[in-house]
Order: C-alpha cells, then sequence, then structure tokens
C-alpha cells in the first residue's frame, strides 16, 4: 500500500458568479490570470514547490476547460508512479446520487481515495486564491503544537472582517471559537479556507456526525464548530504575505495590477518558488520599433505596436498602431485596433475593439467587457 504522510485535496468547483461574463462557460479557478496563468496554478504550483506529490482537484462546476489545462499535472512535475494531480468529479454511488453539497461534504464523498494513500494528515485547499505558501511550514507547525486541526488565517482590515470566517484565539494561538461573517468580529484573523486535518479524526467525524444524523455538508459552518464543542485541539496558523481572494472584478483586476508593483510579494520571477502553468507552445511577443511600453507584463505571441502602459497583456494579443492600453487586464486572442482606447479595464477573450472606439468608463470606474464581443464607437458592445 502506498504511504504519504499528507496529500492535498484541492476544492475548485465553485461558479464564482461575482466574477460575472468570465465564469459563464468555466469554474473560478480556471479564470486566465497574470498574462499567462490561470488562478488554480498558484494553489497547484505551492503543493509542487512543497513536495506535496499527491493532490486531488475536486471539480464540479463547468470543468471542461479546467480538467483540459491540469491534465495529469505534468507541467507541474505531478506526473509520478505514486502519486500525482487526479480529477475527481462528483460521482453516483449506491448512496448518494448527488453534486457536491459543501467544502466537507465535497472530501467526505472521496474518502476512498484520500484512505488510497492512507495519509495521517489531510491538506484541504481552496483553488481560487492567489498566494505563494510553502505548506510544510505550515505542518511542522501542526505537529509542533500537537494540534487536531490548524487553520492558516491572516489578518484582514476590521472594516473587511465581517465577509470573513474569523477566528477567535488564545494568546497561543489556539481557538476558542469560529464565526462565520459575524456582525460585530472581536478578532480580524480571517480563515484562508486552508486546513491541515489529521486525517483520523476528520473521518471520525464523518461517521458520528452521520450517526447522531447531524449536517456534515461544510467545514466553516458544521465540522469547524463541532469539533471545537468537542474540545479538540485547534490552532491557527498566522500568514504573513501576499493572498487576495479573486473572487470580484475589482479584486481580480486589483491583484492583477499588483503583479505590476516593482515590491510585490508574489515575485513571479523568483527561481526558487516559481508559478507553473501548462502553456501552448507559442511564438515570442513582438514589439514595434515605435511602440511604446511601460510598466507591463507582455506574454508570448503577442504583438505591440501602439502604447501599452501599467497592463497585462495576455498571449495572442494585438495592439494596433496609435492604440492605447493603459491600467487594463487584455485576454488572450484580443485585437486593439488603430486609435481605440482601453483604459482601466478587464477585456475577456478574442474580443475586438474597432478603430477609435473607447473601452472606458469616465467616471475613472473599473470597465469590463466578456469574451467573443465586438466594440464599435464609444463602448458599443455587441456579441
Amino acid at each position: 500500500m502506498i504511504k504519504k504522510e499528507m496529500i492535498a485535496m484541492l476544492l475548485a468547483g465553485g461558479q464564482g458568479s461575482r466574477l460575472k461574463m468570465f465564469t459563464e462557460n468555466l469554474a473560478k479557478p480556471a479564470v486566465p490570470f497574470g498574462g499567462k496563468y490561470r488562478v488554480i496554478d498558484f494553489v497547484i504550483s505551492n503543493c509542487a514547490n512543497s513536495n506535496i506529490d499527491a493532490v486531488g482537484i475536486l471539480t464540479q462546476y463547468k470543468p471542461f476547460e479546467l480538467h483540459n489545462h491540469i491534465g495529469i499535472g505534468t507541467s507541474w512535475g505531478l506526473n509520478r508512479r505514486d502519486g500525482g494531480a487526479y480529477i475527481l468529479p462528483p460521482y453516483m454511488s449506491e448512496k448518494e446520487q448527488n453534486f457536491y453539497k459543501g467544502t466537507a461534504h465535497a472530501i467526505e464523498q472521496n474518502i476512498e481515495f484520500i484512505n488510497s494513500f492512507n495519509p495521517e494528515y489531510l491538506l484541504v485547499l481552496s483553488g481560487d486564491h492567489i498566494y505563494k505558501m510553502n505548506y510544510q511550514k505550515m505542518l511542522n507547525f501542526h505537529k509542533e503544537h500537537d494540534a487536531d486541526v490548524t487553520i492558516a488565517v491572516i489578518e484582514v482590515p476590521w472594516e473587511e472582517a465581517p465577509r470573513f470566517g474569523i477566528m477567535n484565539t488564545n494568546p497561543d494561538g489556539s481557538i476558542y471559537e469560529f464565526e462565520e461573517k459575524p456582525e460585530n468580529p472581536k478578532s480580524n484573523l480571517a480563515s484562508m479556507g486552508i486546513y491541515i486535518f489529521n486525517w483520523k479524526l476528520l473521518k471520525e467525524e464523518f461517521e458520528k456526525a452521520s450517526i447522531e444524523n447531524r449536517n456534515k455538508t461544510d467545514f466553516g459552518q458544521d465540522i469547524i464548530p463541532s469539533l471545537l464543542a468537542e474540545g479538540k485541539k485547534l490552532f491557527s496558523y498566522k500568514f504573513k504575505g501576499y493572498w487576495k481572494d479573486v473572487g470580484t472584478l475589482s479584486s481580480y483586476w486589483e491583484s492583477n495590477m499588483d503583479l505590476l508593483d516593482k515590491d510585490n510579494e508574489l515575485k513571479l520571477f523568483d527561481s526558487d518558488w516559481q508559478i507553473r502553468s501548462h502553456n501552448h507552445s507559442l511564438p515570442p511577443m513582438f514589439v514595434a520599433k515605435d511602440a511604446i511600453v511601460k510598466n507591463s507584463m507582455i506574454a508570448d505571441g503577442a504583438k505591440i505596436k501602439g502604447t501599452v502602459k501599467n497592463s497585462i497583456i495576455f498571449s495572442e494579443v494585438e495592439v494596433e498602431e496609435g492604440a492605447v492600453v493603459e491600467d487594463s487586464v487584455i485576454m488572450s486572442s484580443t485585437v486593439i485596433k488603430k486609435g481605440a482606447v482601453v483604459k482601466k479595464a478587464i477585456i475577456g477573450e478574442n474580443v475586438i475593439i474597432h478603430e477609435n472606439a473607447k473601452a472606458l468608463n469616465e467616471n475613472g470606474e473599473l470597465y469590463s467587457l466578456g469574451n467573443n464581443i465586438e466594440v464599435r464607437g464609444e463602448n458599443n458592445a455587441e456579441k
């Protein structure tokens, strides 16, 4: 039997409805990010860099593109004989014929898969956050504190705390209370959706919940409060670094713009902790002699003949002569034609901004445009 100290289960089935047009046809973790990546690449890369080589990826909402992107994990070096990346969609069993109902339910439905690796610890992750973390350091913390469960937390601004699950802790970091989106939070330690469980304990909790006929759908609402009530040892692991939930259009745009900050903590060019992705073989980018490019990231296959400032340009984007792109995220295979102006915008894939058209909000607010759309004249968008 294979024996792993810890395996990871990556929850990647979210719809991400707040990203609106960009998640109409694909799951939130599959949304393009940073010129050459997808959101999920950061978490999978964290696993690979942390030497966690068995990763179960639980998919549900419109998963085809996500499945195609991940494959067997080759891009992250996870295609191993005794490990790998495993796609785990919901399936029909003798007992249930339902989709995953929540975070804990998704894990419970895959107990047989987890048991096949006979792990001592189970790492549960969300597939839709942008950050770098060494999960082995978190595991060391978990073992040093003889914890039953360790939950990664990050300090958020007090005014934002009501948006999160909040951990109230003792001075030693032990958790005495969990509050889901409290109106008047006692703490600003927000759960990052990253858990390490003693696997034997979590299995027993699922069994007890079934016997007692109580809910076991969600970790935050069901499992964690139950374990606290039972007096189990739950500890908070404070994370100090860049972390962003790209769950809204504004947070998605902000996180992309953060990549252009010279002091950005993500450091995509750090060879010691590379963020990898499945990338197509494309020719190098082309920047014309008379083009103007300032503080921007340009992906392979892009052709820049106009002006690009403070922007993220994905693969095979064309910016023609006289076109201006500023403070924007332009996704793959989009064309910005001569004289067009794009400012503070998120522009989807396969979009055409026609000559002299404007894609911007005059009041300076964020402008966004979905995939496969043409813009003729000022913000006159059509499929």
